[in-house]
């Protein structure tokens, strides 16, 4: 498990395992794999941004060894049967065939848009780019709002906060 500080927010954001292990999945580590990506889903408490569940790459991703463009159609049908499920869409992910990424003008201009487009009560939305090198080194988080980017996260591995969610 992963464990990144919000700011001073005095909330964390945690990855479970097998949100860890479905992006571990998809680095590009051989020179013809293709871009991967997906959506981000939180339980969301006073202390903590729980990510639960991650999507993709789906059928219908036009994807590319350096671009990855999703299916609109099923993302919007994730993020309802989610919501209704009281697990909300935070953010995307995608993959960068190189050791340490970092977000494209593409990439931040995106989520600006995502965060602008989008009705939610969040304060930002969490991009996660996954390179081919080992994680944690391999993981840029970003946060995005509708002014541009917010913050970068560091990840901590925190075995100690496994199980430890309780649904607000």
């Amino acid at each position: 498990m992963f464990r990144a500080p919000i700011g001073n927010s005095g909330q964390a954001l945690v990855f479970t395992e097998l949100v860890l292990k479905h992006l571990h999945t998809y680095r590009q580590t051989k020179p013809g794999d293709l871009e991967a990506g997906g959506q981000l889903f939180a339980k969301i408490s006073l202390n903590q941004v729980y990510v639960c569940e991650v999507t993709g790459p789906r059928s219908g991703d036009k994807r590319g060894r350096y671009s990855y463009r999703p299916d609109r159609k099923a993302e919007q049908m994730e993020i309802r049967e989610r919501h209704s499920r009281d697990v909300h869409f935070i953010g995307d992910w995608h993959t960068h065939p190189e050791p340490v990424p970092s977000p494209s003008h593409t990439d931040s201009a995106s989520m600006v848009d995502c965060f602008r487009k989008s009705k939610h009560s969040l304060n930002a939305f969490l991009l996660v780019i996954v390179g081919n090198a080992e994680f944690p080194q391999s993981l840029n988080l970003t946060l995005y709002d509708h002014s541009g980017m917010v913050a970068a996260l560091d990840l901590w591995p925190f075995p100690e906060l496994e199980n430890e969610f309780v649904s607000p």
